[in-house]
């Protein structure tokens, strides 16, 4: 009976050896793909000043931060939190470090965060994000949007998953689109009910819309412009149906037609779509968005998501650096695919080798046998403990690939078997 409880706080994951084995290669695989496409990896404190991360966190994420709890003897009088995201503390990193870097600079941070939001199935409060960004000195090219997008494409790739949809849009078009309406005043709040509108009924949606006093002519364009999507010349078109007018909107639309025709360039690429729901919560999102999702299995919500921040280093300095980012939730994206059986758990044992020596006898030569697998790149395990052999392979079949014995015979000629322990052949062992 357990003296107290030993289960994991809600909202952060635990997993069973073999689990994270699967987890591990996940995150192998996407920062392996990370690195093939020229990104550079850091890691940054996930402890910041409070200051740094409420200085663009905004919206429901400011009210999710945790604050940490100094002890007396603490002599850093700042206040201080763990971080939600990797984007702020990047931001402050390239304020501090800048003189140091290459740029345009292009990093990689897959590590854990924290957000205290109600924890659910799916919704984790420590969880791993897995991103990437490229950050420009005064000005960074559109074409690098669809450079982060083509590479998270690639990295969810690695998961074997069914057909994604990429939808992208401009936080530039809605500004502009509100601006013809004469609806700017009201665009956090419009954003806002945009950003949810997928997960409430029209109905409702429309009647959050008139609660902001807007005319029923500014609401019904607001509902129109939600639901504009496809290709770049659909949207175009009932953009001129909608506007008449598309001066407002010119920017962002040169920029998304840009980065929808760099992807559709790229051979391998997912079904792309332009669509105006998208708009990301988050304030430091000024023109590119983007969110992925599977598309036969929509209940699981985005599985990435990303876009471009013009100013989120001016808190931090008076040089302009502008960057783009993208995120693989990958602690929730693992948690959906597990309970969808879309999850791939085919991964290799995290352990080659069990040996298993009969005796104190065999010891030595065992532990001679054990290095020389591993200066071949294996991960070998001895197992030392006086039970019998059948419980020693009941073990090795629930952590390993193969099983060797080692007795007398086996130490004295060097002639040694391994046994699949999953389809049970055995097959010499040589270490040469």
């Amino acid at each position: 009976m357990k003296k107290i409880n030993t289960s994991p706080l809600s909202g952060m994951q635990e997993l069973l050896p073999t689990e994270q084995a699967i987890f591990d290669q996940l995150k192998s695989n996407i920062s392996d793909v990370y690195h093939h496409y020229g990104f550079l990896n850091i890691e940054t404190p996930i402890i910041e000043r409070a200051e740094v991360l409420l200085a663009k966190a905004g919206g429901d994420t400011e009210k999710q931060i945790y604050m940490v709890s100094k002890t007396a003897e603490s002599s850093d009088s700042a206040d201080q939190a763990l971080r939600f995201d990797h984007t702020v503390p990047l931001a402050r990193y390239v304020a501090e470090h800048n003189n140091d870097l290459v740029f345009p600079f292009q990093v990689t941070q897959i590590n854990r965060n924290f957000r205290g939001e109600r924890a659910q199935r799916g919704r984790f409060r420590e969880f791993y994000q897995c991103d990437c960004d490229i950050i420009g000195r005064e000005k960074l090219p559109i074409a690098y949007d669809a450079k982060v997008i083509a590479c998270i494409h690639d990295a969810l790739k690695t998961f074997n998953l069914p057909e994604m949809k990429i939808r992208i849009s401009n936080r530039k078009v809605l500004a502009g689109f509100l601006k013809a309406i004469d609806a700017e005043a009201k665009s956090t709040e419009i954003s806002s009910i945009i950003d949810h509108a997928e997960k409430v009924p029209l109905e409702k949606t429309r009647a959050a819309l008139e609660e902001l006093q807007l005319s029923g002519d500014q609401v019904e364009k607001i509902i129109a412009f939600m639901f504009t999507k496809g290709d770049y010349a659909t949207i175009e078109a009932k953009l001129t149906e909608i506007l008449g007018n598309l001066d407002t909107v010119r920017e962002g639309l040169d920029e998304l037609k840009q980065v929808f025709d760099i992807l559709n360039a790229k051979e391998s690429m997912s079904d792309i779509e332009i669509d105006f729901m998208i708009i990301r919560g988050l304030d430091y999102y000024t023109g590119t968005v983007y969110e992925t999702f599977l598309k036969d299995y929509r209940e699981i919500g985005s599985i990435s998501s990303g876009g471009r921040y013009e100013n989120l280093a001016n808190n931090f300095t008076d040089q302009k650096f502008p960057g783009v980012g993208g995120s693989i939730g990958l602690t929730r994206l693992f948690y959906v695919l597990n309970e969808t059986g879309l999850l791939n758990k085919e991964a290799k044992q995290p352990i080659d080798y069990v040996l298993l020596p009969l005796s104190a006898n065999e010891y030595a030569y065992t532990m001679k046998v054990a290095d020389q697998l591993r200066a071949k790149g294996l991960n070998v395990d001895i197992d030392f403990d006086e039970r019998k052999l059948g419980n020693k392979f009941n073990r090795a079949a629930k952590i390993a690939k193969y099983a060797v014995v080692i007795g007398g015979d086996e130490a004295a000629s060097g002639n040694l078997a391994a046994k699949d322990l999953a389809s049970g052949e055995t097959h010499a062992l040589d270490l040469d």
